[in-house]
């Protein structure tokens, strides 16, 4: 009966903050790894945890747009090498 309470005050994956999403997305992967799901309830776990993928992707794309926004010209690539 607690799990059935636990779903109700479950967050949608686009209610979630960036931390919490990937927070819940850690435990996903735990849970899926550790194989003791049975079949359906894995399948829900991946469908949930490849909705928190994309979710946690778009808000890291819209961070970086900030970022681009704010910084204008002045962006540095992290991913360039020093010389």
């Amino acid at each position: 009966m607690a799990k059935a309470s636990a779903k109700k005050t479950e967050k949608t994956v686009e209610e979630l903050s960036y931390e919490e999403a990937l927070t819940e997305l850690e435990g996903i992967v735990e849970s899926l790894e550790d194989g003791q799901n049975p079949l359906e309830e894995s399948l829900n776990l991946f469908e949930r945890g490849q909705a928190l993928v994309t979710h946690c992707g778009a808000l890291l794309e819209s961070a970086q747009l900030k970022v681009q926004k704010l910084a204008g010209e002045s962006l540095i690539s992290f991913e360039e090498d020093p010389e």
